[in-house]
């Protein structure tokens, strides 16, 4: 039996190891006893464990988003949604009244597990529930866009809400006009040229400059505590990492000082961010943090994370495959087609803007790959082929169809086909509040180890975010981790420990002996008489 809670944090934090439960104090200080690790060396595996302190920041402070690409329909998605859940709107389809809602949020449509009540029954309560979070409605949105429609427009010209929808938001979203931004031609498809009308001019340090006021202007006049910049603009081609031009902190900024033609938009958004101590989340597939970009972020101590939003058939294919070698199962090829006819697909439809996109599709599946070495041997990887091709007839309804061929038990195939009708931008724009939520809590944590005086932050490479992304960034000598669940469970995990909860973990050895059965069986009914009584 399965049971949901509606508790609120502050009943949350009676059961737990908290130090700070009253409202008037600022801090919450978990005390975390059972991090633990396993070390392996040679034949002997020597269990390890770290006692540390955690400690959350309760405020949420006021904070704004600026998103690269506002006018585009991940941006103007993003906003409407925003807007229409903070008004409560309901609006007219074939299929009935609809409601505002979260649905595809991690943080706000998802339950994490509290644990078990007197009877052995599991109690889940809603993840946003779990510690002080942002919330999508309360944030404040601005951003750039190459072109300069206002919001009310784009949403009529991305045609993902229904209509109903788009009338009784365009009084809200048609004085919304994104700021003028970044145009490198060489970096996008050619085919984007036309809707360019929007677009700062000037040398590569200059436009850096305008972007720093852009948001030290966005902050003072809405009068936020910080604010968070989120790449949702077109792909760009990878840039090439050069000695002296973009590999070190250092001669990346002099590089946009000098105009190198190496340096896309995005890297100069990302310096800008890091600069100005506002995070930067990169939701396209692009390179857009070369090393200097990196060094840059640890130099500042400013969290970066990415990259491209992970959210329909990647998604799947990452489970997918997780079921498959975790079932003792050898996929050997995996082909995935797509057809999609918003902006993105016509963007993709560039060679150099799809190579971009096929790197980060591509190599989702190597930690699986690499779990399992019964079934592959050290340097062998199943044939994995990404096709992407535009179609304007389905806009943002993107198509997907994947084939994954494995092999099984004595020599035997097994071949799953699957079609996935993926909304793009319904499905990308909870990733976005997922992963701002996220990365604004990531900046109120701070640990501290037993032993040591100092309280540390985050690296600057968020890779607790990977959950919602496709080719995770993460910190030098860190592994890469796609499999979905795993990276579910690490950030349900992280929640659970600022509360000073154990990891959750699913043995349930309550229900597996007589023993305990039987106490269970006996509270139970105790609980029962009382009822009825």
């Amino acid at each position: 039996m399965l049971r949901l809670s509606g508790k609120s944090l502050k009943e949350i934090l009676r059961s737990s190891h908290i130090s700070s439960i009253p409202q008037s104090l600022r801090i919450l200080l978990a005390c975390v006893s059972s991090y633990e690790t396993t070390i392996v060396e040679g034949n002997i595996v020597k269990p390890c464990k770290t006692n540390m302190q955690i400690r959350t920041e309760r405020k949420v402070g006021r904070t704004g988003v600026m998103l690269v690409g506002l006018g585009g329909n991940n941006g103007s998605t993003c906003v409407a949604g925003a807007i229409a859940n903070k008004l409560g709107l309901t609006w007219e389809t074939k299929e009935g009244t609809q409601k505002a809602n979260y649905w595809g949020s991690l943080i706000m449509a998802s339950t994490i597990k509290l644990g078990n009540d007197c009877c052995g029954n599991s109690v889940y309560t809603p993840m946003s529930n779990m510690l002080p979070l942002l919330k999508p409605e309360d944030i404040v949105w601005g951003g750039w866009d190459i072109n300069g429609c206002n919001l009310g427009d784009a949403v009529k010209r991305a045609k993902v809400l229904d209509y109903d929808l788009q009338s009784k938001l365009y009084p809200y979203m048609k004085e919304i006009k994104p700021l003028p931004s970044i145009y490198f031609p060489d970096f996008i498809a050619a085919n984007q040229g036309d809707r360019a009308d929007n677009i700062l001019t000037g040398t590569k340090q200059e436009q850096m400059e305008q972007i720093r006021n852009d948001i030290r202007d966005f902050k003072a006049n809405n009068r936020l505590d910080k604010v968070i910049l989120l790449w949702t603009a077109n792909t760009e081609r990878f840039s090439a990492v050069e000695e002296g031009v973009n590999d070190t902190a250092e001669n990346l900024l002099s590089s946009i000082e000098m105009g190198e033609a190496e340096v896309s938009a995005s890297t100069v958004f990302a310096v800008a961010s890091i600069l100005e101590g506002s995070t930067f989340i990169n939701g396209s597939p692009q390179n857009t943090f070369v090393p200097g970009v990196i060094e840059l972020a640890r130099q500042k101590k400013v969290f970066i994370a990415g990259d491209d939003f992970k959210s329909g058939q990647t998604r799947m294919k990452t489970v997918m495959v997780d079921f498959l070698v975790s079932a003792g199962i050898k996929p050997v090829s995996i082909v995935s087609y797509n057809h999609l006819g918003n902006n993105d697909g016509k963007n993709l439809s560039a060679p150099s803007q799809f190579r971009s996109k096929e790197i980060s599709k591509s190599n989702v599946v190597d930690d699986m790959v690499a779990s399992n070495r019964i079934l592959f041997e050290e340097d062998e990887q199943p044939d994995h082929v990404v096709v992407i091709k535009y179609v304007p007839c389905v806009g943002d309804s993107k198509r997907a169809l994947d084939e994954y061929t494995s092999e099984i038990f004595m020599g035997g195939k097994n071949t799953i086909v699957m079609h996935n009708t993926c909304e793009d931008s319904l499905l990308a724009t909870p990733i976005i509040y997922d992963l701002v939520i996220l990365g604004e809590l990531c900046e109120r944590v701070t640990v501290k180890k037993e032993g040591e005086a100092e309280w540390e932050s985050f690296h600057p490479v968020l890779s607790l975010l990977s959950y919602m992304l496709k080719a995770p960034l993460v910190p030098h000598g860190a592994p890469v981790v796609n499999a979905l669940f795993t990276q579910r469970c690490a950030i349900v995990n992280f929640m659970r420990a600022c509360l000073g909860l154990a990891p959750d973990n699913h043995m349930t050895l309550e229900h597996r002996f007589e023993s305990t059965l039987a106490a269970l069986s006996a509270t139970e009914n105790a609980n029962k008489k009382v009822r009825l009584s």
